[in-house]
């Protein structure tokens, strides 16, 4: 089963923009903040937010870093 997983920050505009993005194309996704959940976001890497992964059964299919709406347009349609 796919999960979107977003990674972000409060009061980060970039992951502002991803969420009203997501939510406008009706996507479901978690919302993790890195620095309260450190362990998930060493085990999908993260380095920077927001940074959005799409997973199936748990193993990470494709990830986008920052706000590109036209990369996340194509994660969606996946």
């Amino acid at each position: 089963m796919r999960k979107v997983i977003k990674f972000e920050k409060e009061n980060c505009a970039p992951c502002t923009m991803v969420s009203e993005y997501l939510d406008s194309k009706g996507v479901a996704y978690e919302k993790v903040n890195p620095f309260e959940n450190p362990e998930l976001a060493m085990r999908y890497k993260v380095r920077s937010v927001p940074t959005v992964i799409v997973t199936d059964q748990d193993a990470e299919v494709s990830r986008i870093v920052g706000f590109k709406p036209e990369e996340l347009s194509l994660l969606i349609a996946m």
